[in-house]
């Protein structure tokens, strides 16, 4: 038997296993640092595109500023991964809470943070071990470095001044760092993404596997540095995939969000990628979008009946 072949075939049993038997996800959401994070936008957008890969049963618990936390910890086993479209400051989760979080992820569980759930609890050292680097919320020098990429390998900063900022949304391109793990095998080295945010000068302990980088142009209210995009970390037994991509709707709707966001999350609750690439998938000079996507913003149905200008 080659290699190849034994290769192809353990790839099949995976692949009717989790036809079989969907992999359970836990989407959170209920809280954001402000308005600008409407998840109530952003979680069926999550939940759509996770499901329709087959692989994946989402499961939405939505926990608001003023509701009861604590029935989390219980509901944590049930998940392989949890997915963060999550936004709350230290406060918000007790002790004990936090405590089973850390136990579930040390002890296996995958993560996956979009976007802004970087911001949340920056007093919350594990969490800041789990997301390598944040921002906003206060977070300043006391947090870690900034992190960046250059001359080819992660760089860190430890001036102070506070964490996170990004320019105007507008399409931006990413460079591959790891091409051999499994979430960006067999991408482009470069792609163009539709218009969001650049998260640039995050700070954090740092320990994280750059995927990808942008540069953050200084014409952009950029940091002029090549900022970390995609990123994996381990946390005890428990596997993390993070990205800064994903401000609203219509960043959700580039090809590229979409088949990281599926194939990360593949490899936080499994440990392996078994998608393949879209045809569909962005160059480095053309941004690739998913209509049905996109039209799951009631913005975008306004503009298209001429109701909002």
């Amino acid at each position: 038997m080659t290699r190849a072949f034994a290769a192809a075939l353990i790839a099949f049993f995976v692949m009717t296993l989790q036809a079989a038997s969907p992999v359970k996800l836990m989407l959170l959401d209920g809280e954001s640092g402000g308005p600008w994070h409407k998840w109530q936008s952003t979680t069926p957008v999550l939940k759509k595109v996770l499901e329709e890969t087959g692989l994946f049963q989402v499961d939405v618990v939505t926990v608001s500023p003023s509701g009861d936390v604590g029935g989390l910890a219980v509901k944590f086993a049930g998940y392989r991964a949890v997915v963060l479209n999550y936004d709350a400051p230290d406060e918000r989760w007790p002790d004990a809470l936090k405590q089973a979080f850390d136990q579930y992820v040390t002890g296996g569980g995958g993560v996956v943070v979009v976007h802004a759930a970087n911001n949340a609890f920056p007093g919350w050292p594990e969490f800041n071990q789990m997301i390598g680097t944040g921002g906003w919320r206060n977070r300043t020098e006391k947090a870690g470095p900034y992190w960046f990429f250059k001359d080819g390998a992660l760089t860190s900063d430890p001036s102070p001044g506070p964490a996170g900022s990004h320019g105007a949304r507008v399409p931006f391109v990413l460079t591959v760092r790891d091409t051999t793990h499994p979430i960006v095998r067999g991408l482009p080295t470069q792609w163009m993404h539709q218009g969001d945010e650049l998260y640039a000068r995050l700070r954090g302990p740092g320990g994280m596997t750059v995927l990808a980088t942008a540069f953050s142009d200084p014409a952009n209210a950029g940091s002029g540095r090549d900022e970390p995009i995609l990123m994996v970390l381990a946390h005890g037994k428990g596997r993390i995939f993070h990205t800064t991509l994903g401000h609203d709707v219509n960043g959700m709707s580039s090809v590229d969000f979409i088949t990281t966001l599926q194939r990360g999350a593949e490899w936080a609750a499994t440990g392996a990628v078994t998608q393949t690439v879209p045809a569909n998938f962005p160059t480095a000079n053309t941004v690739s979008y998913r209509s049905d996507v996109a039209a799951m913003d009631p913005g975008f149905m306004k503009g298209l009946n001429g109701l909002d200008k």
